[in-house]
């Protein structure tokens, strides 16, 4: 059984990527069916990326559009919009959370595969409490104790999966300056880099390091990530963060390049062994 949220994101996906295929089957575009629907191109943009809750008319009316009359087939797709429509763990946390990186939260939830490239902190996946404490405050000086908390807490849930049994493989690539940034001071960093050296052991987890004696590389364009999910037929999803919003990249066009990155930064970056070195060095230093 999914864990509570997990199948409803991955049906909110799938449900998507199933209304743009149709969509492009029948040679409309997306301006075309937003105003079949009373509704923007937008709004069809972010339906389809699963980014958006799904109304049960919209579905409805996009489906007569796109010519799917089939009574078992239009009952399979709108059953995946009450399930898409279930509430996952992580909106408890809505009064906390920006839209753009709830999406993102829902997707982590249902990816098999996280591949990311982190350049000014440690990525949060892998953070200790007390480092994740230090960079939430850091993020919002001016809130109350309590709600840095449930922040933290929040961060700590998301690792959860990681140590489940079908939980995703995670694999990381820092650069070296966030390693070596003091973030919370010495015991701080010092408990966050033995916990990395802890964590790289496990089987589903795979941590490099961007060592700074190779300057320019290929992600000089800064921090990503790269959500690939366990449906063949769902795209891998690029999710690139920016002060006040992100991006989701999901076009073979677009993805291509972010893969391409990443692979690159993965030949050029340490060898696990390398990185317990790197680690060992920095807690010796320190």
């Amino acid at each position: 059984m999914d864990p509570p949220g997990t199948g409803s994101t991955v049906r909110r996906i799938m449900l998507g990527a199933s209304l743009r295929r149709l969509r492009e089957e029948k040679g409309l575009t997306r301006e075309v069916a937003g105003f079949h629907i009373r509704a923007s191109e937008s709004k069809i943009s972010r339906m389809e990326l699963g980014r958006v809750g799904f109304k049960t008319r919209d579905v409805e009316d996009l489906l007569t559009l796109y010519g799917v009359l089939d009574d078992a087939e239009r009952r399979g797709l709108l059953e995946m919009v009450r399930e898409a429509n279930t509430p996952g763990w992580w909106h408890k946390y809505g009064d906390l959370l920006p839209n753009w990186f709830t999406t993102y939260v829902g997707l982590e939830e249902a990816a098999s595969l996280i591949r990311t490239y982190e350049v000014q902190f440690i990525p949060g996946l892998l953070q200790t409490s007390a480092y994740a404490r230090t960079v939430i405050r850091l993020g919002y000086p001016d809130v109350p104790e309590a709600e840095i908390e449930r922040r933290v807490h929040m961060r700590m849930q998301r690792q959860d999966r990681l140590t489940k049994k079908d939980g995703p493989r995670l694999w990381a690539v820092i650069d070296e300056a966030a390693l070596k940034r003091p973030i919370g001071g010495g015991e701080v960093m010092r408990e966050q880099l033995q916990h990395l050296l802890e964590v790289a052991t496990l089987p589903n987890i795979t941590i490099q390091v961007m060592p700074f004696r190779f300057g320019m590389h290929a992600a000089e364009g800064g921090a990503f990530s790269i959500l690939r999910f366990p449906e063949s037929d769902l795209s891998d999803v690029v999710y690139v963060e920016q002060l006040w919003g992100a991006l989701y990249l999901d076009k073979r066009e677009d993805v291509d390049p972010y893969l391409t990155a990443m692979e690159q930064l993965c030949v050029e970056s340490t060898t696990p062994g390398g990185t317990a070195e790197i680690l060992g060095d920095l807690l010796r230093e320190m």
